[in-house]
């Protein structure tokens, strides 16, 4: 039963009980009966319009998801996601990695960047020379690692930094 027809019910009770609304109890009565119908009344319009932003926003929900199918269909036409915008949020960390996966990727050049694995994640990343391989960060999982390079090998990058004489 809705409570319209319940505030309804409990009106027709009352006035089958024949109280006299004179006196202070059938007063209480009568208010009680008028505010127990707005009441309803009140809860019925509420419902109503809660039901109409549910489906509203079921709609937005629907409509976001289509708009994001459509970015990705566009990111992937264009070649991917923007390395620029990653770019500029990697700024803050001291490490100066390339974005993307060193399996042919266009961001490392081989005389800048080292390929290492991550321990964390598994993925193939690069890192300039340059850094401390002791403190890197993965940019893929955001997990801070070190790695231990072997004498030989950071002799020779290092070696590769200087000037030929």
């Amino acid at each position: 039963m809705k409570l319209t027809e319940q505030a309804a019910y409990l009106k027709g009770l009352a006035n089958g009980m024949e109280f006299d609304a004179t006196t202070k109890e059938g007063k209480l009565i009568a208010a009680l009966m008028e505010l127990t119908e707005a009441l309803a009344a009140e809860v019925t319009d509420l419902r109503a319009e809660l039901d109409g932003m549910k489906t509203r926003m079921d709609d937005l929900h629907d409509y976001v998801e289509e708009l994001d199918d459509d970015l990705d269909a566009v990111e992937e036409f264009l070649g991917g996601d923007n390395d620029d915008e990653d770019e500029d949020e990697d700024d803050d960390d001291d490490d100066d990695e390339c974005d993307g996966n060193c399996d042919g990727c266009d961001g490392c050049d081989d005389d800048e960047y080292y390929e290492i694995v991550c321990p964390s994640c598994g993925e193939t990343i690069c890192f300039d020379k340059e850094l401390d391989p002791e403190n890197l960060t993965c940019p893929a999982c955001g997990e801070k690692f070190g790695c231990i390079v072997e004498e030989d090998d950071y002799k020779k990058i290092s070696s590769e930094d200087k000037p030929s004489e």
